[in-house]
């Protein structure tokens, strides 16, 4: 009842810049908290970057100064903008939400995206 779907993903060479978009669709009532994970091949999932209704975004040590998430509740959308990339980024970025299905009663949904390919060259 309610999707994920990713753009924005590509080939950049290090020091360059990507900017993900992640738009939510189906039957919300709200949005609690968005986030990015990434797996880089051969490593576990780690969450990148995360951001709640009312709360500071949270962000791995890695990606600190150089990663901005953010989020456009009109249009159920996070963002997550890419600085200064670093061969170390490439991975595959998904998105996932937190959020309230509008069925009675509401239900709480954790979907995730289908996941979008970031290759940082050196």
């Amino acid at each position: 009842q309610v999707q994920l779907v990713e753009s924005g993903g590509g080939l950049v060479q290090a020091g360059g810049s990507l900017r993900l978009s992640c738009a939510a669709s189906g039957s919300i009532f709200s949005i609690n908290a968005m986030g990015w994970y990434r797996q880089a091949p051969g490593k576990q999932r780690e969450l990148v970057a995360s951001i709640a209704s009312g709360s500071n975004p949270n962000y791995a040590d890695s990606v600190k100064g150089r990663f901005t998430i953010s989020r456009d509740n009109a249009k159920n959308t996070v963002y997550l903008q890419m600085n200064s990339l670093k061969p170390e980024d490439t991975g595959v970025y998904s998105c996932t939400a937190t959020v309230v299905v509008q069925t009675v009663p509401y239900r709480i949904a954790v979907p995730w995206g289908q996941g979008t390919q970031v290759t940082v060259s050196s």
